[in-house]
């Protein structure tokens, strides 16, 4: 079996930095800390380092959990609409893994919350892992949960600096390009929405496609 392996945020949700762009307004709007605060705290609690609860304690919102917590993911988060319906289609034919930064409470929520439990085989989050990409060692980890050769992989993601351990690897790589990334690597291939990555996936595995 082939597998299709999805980066969540960027990919699967709409915002790629989710951090700078979603997390860090949201804080600074009901408590005074520093962007750099968030990131770092933020960076730690997606190692595993500490719990959802601590991240929001630290940050000095810790009264509001787990209200808070529930409030910023349901409302921050958008899911994109291309993606269940391509990952139903694409299920049919291959097996689907998540391969994704987050601390491991906020990717199970919204697992939960938008129905995606039953897609993936595999799921492999940073949190509960204690790597992050674009560590090696997690896309060897991801190679070992799915027991497939890296050849038979391919990785959706939105950074450049990402993909290029999965194509060190052996995996195939497919970037989606909601941004300009000006990173010096260059993918299998590029799709710029759900349709589009509906149409190439035939395509992925076929060596003279390259």
């Amino acid at each position: 079996m082939k597998w299709i392996v999805f980066d969540a945020m960027g990919v699967i949700f709409e915002v790629g930095d989710d951090t700078n762009d979603l997390l860090v307004p949201y804080i600074q709007e009901r408590v005074a800390v520093s962007r750099e605060r968030i990131n770092d705290l933020y960076l730690r609690a997606s190692l595993g380092e500490m719990s959802s609860r601590e991240f929001w304690e630290k940050v000095g919102l810790g009264d509001g959990h787990p209200r808070i917590e529930r409030e910023y993911l349901e409302t921050r988060l958008t899911l994109d609409a291309g993606f269940l319906p391509t990952a139903r289609l694409l299920a049919r034919e291959f097996s689907l893994a998540l391969l994704s930064n987050d601390l491991k409470e906020w990717s199970a929520y919204l697992r939960g919350k938008h129905g995606l439990e039953d897609l993936f085989k595999v799921v492999v989050v940073s949190g509960e892992v204690g790597l992050r990409k674009p560590d090696p060692r997690i896309y060897g980890l991801l190679l070992e949960k799915t027991g497939a050769a890296a050849t038979d992989c391919a990785l959706v993601d939105d950074l450049k600096r990402n993909l290029r351990p999965a194509a060190e690897a052996g995996m195939r790589t497919v970037w989606f390009a909601r941004e300009e990334d000006k990173e010096d690597f260059a993918p299998d291939f590029e799709v710029r929405d759900f349709a589009e990555l509906a149409r190439m996936a035939p395509r992925l595995f076929d060596r003279g496609s390259l």
